[in-house]
């Protein structure tokens, strides 16, 4: 992948970041996720009162590429406070819609210039799927 496209994705994720509603926990992340056609879609995760309720920023901007009829997706990039890759939960539903090969870029907001690729197949192996 382009060095420009992933500091695009970087920047991108960066600046969700800046919207997360994060009041319990105080650890803010954003997402960027790059379709395809080459379209990025953001996200920031949403906590609740109701922890149970949080949404994770990578499935808030997975959301937003499938409510405008995106299911094709290239990478993603995740920033929060220190370098953490996405939940399991989010990791299986990025799944549903990514080969093993998907790269997920990791930064973090103290040294956004320090990025740390993982896979998708790499960070769920033997993922959970349904073939009717």
């Amino acid at each position: 992948m382009d060095d420009k496209v992933v500091e695009s994705l970087i920047r991108q994720a960066l600046e969700a970041r800046m919207n997360a509603h994060s009041r319990y926990s105080g650890f803010s992340v954003g997402a960027a996720l790059l379709t395809e056609d080459q379209v990025t879609y953001r996200g920031c995760n949403v906590e609740n009162a109701s922890y149970g309720l949080t949404i994770c920023a990578e499935r808030v901007a997975l959301a937003n590429a499938v409510t405008d009829g995106r299911q094709s997706f290239v990478a993603l990039a995740v920033a929060a406070n220190d370098i953490t890759a996405p939940c399991g939960a989010c990791r299986q539903v990025l799944a549903e819609f990514c080969k093993e090969d998907f790269p997920i870029f990791l930064v973090s907001e103290q040294d956004p210039n320090t990025c740390r690729t993982h896979f998708l197949g790499k960070l769920l192996p033997e993922r959970f799927s349904f073939n009717p």
